[in-house]
């Protein structure tokens, strides 16, 4: 028998029990499906210890890296520390160290952070302003490099949220900002595989992060990314790919524009269609989808049917509502 501790709370794993069956039993909240390791309802997280190989079955590379396993699959092995899927999210405040534009539409925000170790790049948190509004974004940096947190926040119409951070947000402010979230990053375990990019607006927030992490990493495959917008000048950061591209021969951008004439050096059209019709084979990449999540339903779905596997398919759809806290 093995203590699972949830929170401030302690229950006991009975000999042949998986951690789900012991949830249940206690009546703890959890979704769950096939209890089969199927249908991958009853992720849950381990905080202390490394969970068993069975138990993390067909997860995402990612999600095994940061401890999630399948609780159905899971016969505990020694005491385990868990956090569940509907678990409150910590906060901690964070220093504004710079606030400036990146284009007309879209907004610089860096954040200082004590615990930046353990963010990673690509992934997402929220943040939260004083009466409690609270939105989801990207981070598009190596945290650890800098102890600082990036992100890239568009303006939205009636947006109350990046409306704050365009026009009242300075340098010297705090900010609570979540514990990360999402399993949208880089693994370095397989440094020669090809790694396809593509993002729709400030979809280039967490795709930057994930190609500076690669690149900083030494991966030896090819990178390629493709990022595109409606318009010209709502695109950012063309010269500062370029440039990278120059220093590195495995990586190149492609910037796509999907309304009106495109400038030299540009593609038009949008960023999905470029991406997939320069390569018909997938087979063996590692691709990342984020920005509209149209782009990457429908991305997602051709990536696969042109080889790579789901378990390299990752998404990071931006989902922009009328709800008080969606994600953007």
């Amino acid at each position: 028998m093995f203590d699972l501790t949830i929170e401030n709370s302690r229950l006991t794993c009975r000999p042949g029990e998986t951690v789900l069956d012991a949830l249940l039993r206690e009546n703890i909240n959890i979704p769950y499906g096939c209890k089969a390791g199927v249908c991958q309802s009853c992720v849950v997280q381990s905080l202390d210890i490394k969970p068993p190989e069975k138990a993390q079955g067909d997860l995402k590379d990612t999600l095994k890296s940061s401890g999630h396993f399948l609780a159905c699959q899971c016969h505990p092995e020694q005491p385990m520390t868990l956090k569940l899927p509907n678990q409150a999210v910590r906060f901690s405040d964070g220093i504004v160290v710079v606030s400036e534009p990146l284009n007309r539409n879209t907004h610089l925000l860096i954040i200082q952070i004590n615990d930046a170790d353990r963010y990673k790049a690509g992934q997402f948190v929220n943040l939260q302003r004083s009466d409690g509004l609270t939105r989801s974004y990207s981070i598009a940096n190596i945290p650890h490099a800098s102890g600082t947190l990036e992100f890239h926040i568009r303006r939205l119409q009636e947006g109350r949220f990046s409306a704050w951070v365009h026009d009242e947000l300075k340098v010297g402010h705090s900010i609570p900002v979540s514990e990360p979230q999402g399993k949208c990053f880089y693994l370095p375990d397989r440094r020669e595989q090809g790694i396809l990019l593509i993002g729709t607006g400030t979809g280039l927030a967490p795709l930057a992060g994930i190609l500076a992490d690669a690149l900083s990493h030494g991966h030896s495959g090819p990178i390629r990314l493709f990022h595109g917008s409606r318009d010209h000048d709502d695109l950012y950061r063309i010269n500062e790919m370029r440039e990278l591209a120059e220093q590195h021969p495995n990586f190149s951008y492609t910037p796509c524009v999907s309304s009106g004439d495109a400038p030299k050096g540009f593609i038009q059209g949008r960023a999905n269609e470029a991406a997939l019709s320069a390569h018909t084979d997938l087979t063996s990449w590692r691709v990342f989808l984020c920005g509209h999540p149209d782009m990457v339903r429908t991305t997602q779905k051709q990536a696969y049917l042109k080889g790579a596997k789901l378990a390299d398919i990752y998404c990071d759809a931006f989902v922009v509502s009328a709800d008080p806290t969606p994600q953007s």
